[in-house]
Parts: structure tokens; sequence; C-alpha cells
């Protein structure tokens, strides 16, 4: 089912907040998807998905190398399931970073510290799913 990410059900922000893990899908160099878990936040003010990564990633390499571009995040848990998708960018600015790092805190746990920490944004445009 199409949702609105402007105006998601309360079931559907509830299963956002829950404690799930994901599946995050980029792009690789030859066209094929790259597809981890990860966790992920979800602000509905800025309708924006955020995963904090490490520079190096693959996730982060992915969408760095091809600037503005298109990934999904999919949550799972038995037969609900949510996918997110938008225009992902990777940024290091240490507000944004330390606003990622914020939401993944209360929503898992504190990450480990990394010198090397950016956040993927996916400005989110469509959702589908059964939550």
């Amino acid at each position: 089912m199409a949702l609105d990410p402007s105006a998601f059900p309360a079931e559907v922000t509830a299963f956002l907040t829950e404690r799930h893990l994901a599946t995050l899908t980029t792009i690789r160099p030859d066209g094929t998807p790259h597809v981890v878990a990860v966790g992920f936040t979800w602000d509905p003010d800025a309708s924006l998905v955020r995963v904090i990564t490490w520079a190096d990633s693959h996730k982060a390499r992915n969408v760095v190398r091809q600037g503005s571009v298109a990934a999904a995040v999919c949550q799972v848990d038995g037969g609900r399931w949510l996918t997110i998708e938008g225009i992902a960018t990777v940024t290091a600015d240490p507000d944004a970073v330390a606003e990622g790092v914020r939401r993944y805190t209360e929503r898992y746990r504190p990450p480990k510290q990394r010198d090397d920490r950016v956040v993927i944004e996916i400005a989110v445009t469509r959702a589908m799913g059964r939550a």
C-alpha cells in the first residue's frame, strides 16, 4: 500500500519508533544493488531518514560517488513491513552528525565513537508497506 510520508498513520509512526533493524539499498559502481543491514531513524518534521556510518563505508561511498542518488530503507517485522525511498546524500557536518547520533542513541543505543562519522540523509519521496 502506498503511503504519504508527510502524514504517516499512527501505526506506521509507531512502527518507525520500535527497535528494529532495516536494510539500506544503494547502488554500486557496476549498477548492482548494495544491500546492508542498518539502524536508522525517522524525522517526521523533515521527512528525513538518517543512517549513521563512517566515511569509508561502502554505503557512504556509493552515495558520495553519485552525489544525490536514490536509496531505500526497508524495515520488516513478521508480516509488518515498510519501505521508504528517497534521495540520499552524505554529510560530515558536525551538527548533522550530532543529530544523527542523538536520534540513533534514542532508538537503539549509543554508537561507538568514531572520528570519521558521517550521516546518510535520505529525503523521503515515497513509502509503501503494511505496518
